[in-house]
């Protein structure tokens, strides 16, 4: 390999390692063939990354086991090797950070950090109920990214529902307009 080529490779393996991906899955280790429902050339088109320069989120839609968590990651593997800066949570994880980061009093530069990545997936979006104060710091996270930059967001419940978890309409409303504005939603099915 040349000089540029293995700096391609290594800048590829440096975002990846970024991303904090649990595990390493791409759309090339999905079997399409087993999910005939799912819209595979929409999804093979949104890897080329033009939502990302059209910040335009992403939605994963459909019960556990339907590959959500596997297809958002595949879509973020493929931004970090058109060298993205990527960053994988789930929902919980990124409330707790948020949380401990406002204790200590640091949490405008942890939100500033979120809003430097050109991709966020947020993984179990409203899979568990969540306090107001936890909701509203999910929200400044989805709402200063709307129109700037990329979300991918796996959920197992529609939307009329997640008013469960939500537990403030108001918060549950806004983060649903911010979320699905220009989405591009996918039915992972059940």
């Amino acid at each position: 390999m040349n000089s540029l080529e293995d700096r391609h490779q290594h800048a590829v393996a440096r975002r990846i390692k970024d991303a904090h991906f649990p595990k390493v899955k791409t759309l090339e280790d999905f079997a399409f063939s087993d999910a005939p429902h799912l819209p595979a050339a929409q999804i093979r088109n949104l890897a080329e990354g033009g939502y990302l320069s059209r910040s335009e989120p992403v939605i994963f839609l459909g019960e556990t086991g339907t590959g959500k968590t596997h297809l958002a990651m595949g879509l973020a593997m493929a931004a970090c090797r058109q060298r993205k800066r990527v960053r994988f949570t789930t929902a919980a994880q990124l409330v707790n950070e948020l949380t401990e980061a406002k204790n200590r009093s640091e949490l405008n530069r942890v939100t500033n950090r979120w809003m430097r990545y050109e991709l966020i997936v947020i993984d179990e979006l409203a899979y568990v109920a969540m306090p107001e104060a936890a909701a509203e710091l999910l929200f400044q996270i989805i709402a200063g990214r709307t129109e700037r930059a990329a979300v991918i967001a796996t959920t197992n419940l529609p939307f009329s529902e997640w008013t469960t978890m939500f537990p403030n309409a108001r918060f549950y409303k806004a983060m649903l307009d911010r979320l699905t504005d220009q989405a591009h939603i996918i039915e992972t099915g059940n």
